[in-house]
């Protein structure tokens, strides 16, 4: 994909789309180092990202893991009567265990993910809240069962190529590389308040200093850093670079649902991982057993997206295509006219 198609939005210049790709590779990295490694000034990377920020195409985010916890993560499809989507999507965007919620399917379809700390808020979620709303139709949850792109790591790569082989190399990395592992770790880690009130300052701000983040969790600057490195390593949380993908011109989202053959899901899977189009892919519980997100500038690329390219999947025997009429929230940001918007306090 090159420069030329993805700074198509009169919003961004070339030198935005570099700055955000910088981002996704090294999210804490200065100004000064994304300067140095893009041959730009600090103050020009300050004033870009800045604007970036403040036009809701770019946001960072400190997002938890429940899995480094010990607890599931859930897909949930809801069927709702005509006229209440709306309310309900807004009403689940609203709270923290709850991300990625879309409208579909002429309105009356809302996708989203469970991201629940504790069994007893999932079960209050999924079995009382939901089942007692008199609009929700029907209720499918799919548990996810392997991750093969998504979170810290993928960099969605629809901007590979933003950036030379030796800037990349330049800005390093504050994270582990991404790599395909179970959605539920073995042995959860227990969080202490100090943990709590970072990761709370993290969610609000990824780029938080240190200063900042020490005084939001009560620490020293030099134990925070220690600390949130460790986090960072056992995956308890991962620095989500969200970005508003209709800025780079890509207009027609949808969420993919597939049946392949039980022989071929890892397969598949790491294949779907592999495509610029790709957002997101993990293997699910439930008749659908593997589920993605696409991004395409418009329904035509889309169409044959998923028919040259993913119908060509080794085992694949069918799929939904079921695009996105509205994208209420991201990972921890919600959306407003397809731009995100700094929550009170970030």
């Amino acid at each position: 994909m090159t420069r030329a198609l993805m700074t198509e939005s009169a919003l961004l210049q070339p030198d935005d789309v570099r700055i955000i790709r910088a981002m996704q590779i090294a999210p804490r990295a200065s100004f000064a180092a994304i300067g140095t490694a893009l041959g730009l000034t600090e103050g020009a990377v300050n004033r870009r990202y800045r604007r970036l920020r403040a036009d809701g195409v770019v946001r960072v985010a400190g997002v938890v893991n429940p899995g480094a916890l010990g607890q599931s993560r859930w897909l949930v499809r809801l069927r709702c009567r005509p006229g209440s989507v709306a309310a309900i999507a807004d009403a689940l965007a609203k709270r923290d265990d709850v991300n990625w919620v879309s409208l579909g399917a002429a309105g009356c379809e809302i996708t989203c993910a469970t991201q629940s700390r504790t069994q007893e808020q999932r079960e209050d979620l999924l079995g009382r809240r939901l089942p007692r709303t008199a609009a929700v139709i029907d209720i499918n949850a799919f548990a996810m069962l392997r991750q093969f792109l998504g979170g810290r790591g993928h960099y969605w790569s629809a901007l590979e190529g933003t950036l030379s082989p030796q800037e990349e190399a330049a800005l390093g990395s504050g994270e582990p590389p991404f790599t395909e592992a179970p959605v539920v770790t073995r042995e959860p880690l227990r969080l202490t308040p100090e943990d709590e009130r970072m990761l709370a300052a993290l969610a609000a701000d990824g780029r938080a200093s240190l200063v900042d983040l020490a005084t939001g969790a009560g620490l020293t600057p030099g134990r925070v850093a220690r600390r949130l490195e460790t986090l960072l390593q056992q995956r308890v949380v991962h620095l989500d670079v969200e970005i508003a993908a209709a800025a780079l011109g890509y207009h027609a989202r949808a969420n993919l649902w597939l049946r392949v053959h039980p022989s071929a899901v890892k397969s598949a899977g790491r294949a779907l991982a592999q495509e610029p189009g790709i957002a997101f892919a993990a293997a699910v519980s439930g008749p659908w057993n593997l589920h993605a997100v696409a991004h395409c500038r418009d329904l035509d690329e889309l169409f044959e997206f998923t028919s040259d390219r993913i119908g060509s999947l080794a085992g694949l025997q069918s799929m939904e295509v079921s695009p996105m009429l509205k994208l209420v929230k991201k990972a921890g940001t919600r959306l407003v006219d397809d731009r995100l918007v700094q929550p009170s306090g970030g």
